[in-house]
């Protein structure tokens, strides 16, 4: 990689829990320069401005969650096995498996109104968290592991947004107890459908 690029993504490697625990709006360039020692002109010679900055640090917060869950789907060869890591993953949402929260939650919220790139890239998450959720499923339906009524499209709308719900009030409330509930129902309801 050269030096170039190495600086670039250090600056995102940095800015990106800054972006994701305060916010978009909230981060200022000089929260970015602060994190990465580096002076303003150093910051422009890579990112135009902030939002250019913001968008690759969505992307790169993103990307790690994505990385995470595919981690953690990949010690389990059952698609139940992988549907309670999933669960597993995002089950503590005060040590969430990325900093500041998950960047869906945290930057589509923000963006809903304000930011249609970051909007897009959200929407396109949350369809790739469902089509992965949903595979998941059709596969342990084909394998004779879920009951063949179970409709996976509508499963794992339910799982994505119980998850993603239980961890706004679980962060909101700074207790757990929350999420414990949601993840406990959802084992459950995968329990029941199960064969």
């Amino acid at each position: 990689m050269a030096k170039g690029e190495e600086t670039r993504q250090f600056i995102i490697e940095k800015a990106a829990p800054i972006f994701n625990t305060k916010g978009i709006e909230a981060t200022s360039m000089s929260d970015i320069m602060e994190a990465t020692k580096l002076s303003k002109g150093s910051m422009y010679v890579h990112f135009e401005n902030k939002e250019v900055l913001a968008c690759a640090a969505v992307d790169h917060n993103i990307k790690l969650l994505t990385n995470r869950i595919q981690n953690a789907l990949s010690k389990s060869k059952t698609a139940k096995g992988q549907l309670f890591a999933y669960i597993d993953l995002f089950s503590d949402a005060l040590e969430p498996p990325v900093i500041g929260g998950c960047p869906i939650l945290n930057f589509g919220t923000e963006a809903d109104d304000t930011n249609p790139i970051v909007k897009e890239k959200v929407h396109k998450a949350i369809c790739s968290g469902q089509v992965l959720l949903s595979g998941i499923i059709e596969n342990g339906i084909n394998k004779g592991e879920f009951k063949t009524d179970l409709k996976p499209t509508e499963f794992a709308t339910v799982i994505f947004a119980m998850l993603e719900g239980g961890h706004l009030m679980s962060r909101m409330s700074g207790n757990n107890g929350r999420m414990e509930v949601v993840a406990k129902t959802l084992k459950n309801l995968i329990d029941q459908n199960s064969i």
